[in-house]
């Protein structure tokens, strides 16, 4: 595991690649009794999420466990081989599904979510403001919709933060963007184009 975790630290691969290797290496691996593919798959969305933080939203979990049997005939296809190649192929296909997913999806809320979340960023790229001047630039006046379905979800997600984190309440508070916030940002635009 050492060694897997150096090489994670020292790759230049692309990320995609990358977190696809780290997955197949992660359950060649094998370090526990149970649980190793859902902690390979974990590790693989904090790598992708690292990347792009659109990918902690993905559903790549769920892409897997409708397509459990081809996950793990490309695990063997690949142990066989003695060559990652199958396996990083196949975790591709399931990240292109997920985003496919994403991209197709109708779901209002989801849409209205990513909306909000798109606006109240967009604030916050150049500087910070407090969260009266927030609201009035989103030109909202109810403050618990304000909280819960903007802010909280922003802070909770680690795309903003608190500009006196010791003192919440406190008169002065603003928020900011955080790096998360801005890579999210910039997704947002890449995808918008």
């Amino acid at each position: 595991m050492d060694d897997l975790l150096s090489w994670l630290r020292q790759t230049d691969e692309c990320p995609l690649v990358k977190s696809c290797l780290f997955h197949y290496e992660f359950e060649f691996i094998h370090p526990f009794q149970d649980g190793n593919g859902r902690l390979g798959r974990l590790w693989q969305t904090l790598i992708l999420s690292q990347w792009r933080p659109i990918f902690a939203l993905l559903p790549v979990e769920s892409v897997v466990r409708d397509r459990q049997q081809e996950y793990y005939t490309a695990l063997r296809a690949s142990d066989d081989a003695s060559d990652a190649t199958p396996f990083v192929t196949f975790m591709l296909s399931a990240i292109l599904q997920a985003l496919g997913e994403i991209k197709g999806s109708t779901d209002q809320v989801t849409d209205q979510v990513t909306d909000q979340v798109k606006r109240l960023l967009h604030i916050l790229r150049n500087s910070p403001c407090s969260a009266a001047g927030i609201m009035a630039k989103l030109g909202l006046s109810h403050r618990p919709t304000f909280r819960k379905n903007y802010l909280q979800l922003a802070l909770h997600s680690q795309w903003i933060e608190m500009t006196h984190p010791d003192t919440p309440r406190s008169r002065n508070q603003q928020y900011r963007l955080t790096a998360l916030g801005a890579e999210l940002l910039t997704t947002f635009q890449v995808m918008d184009e």
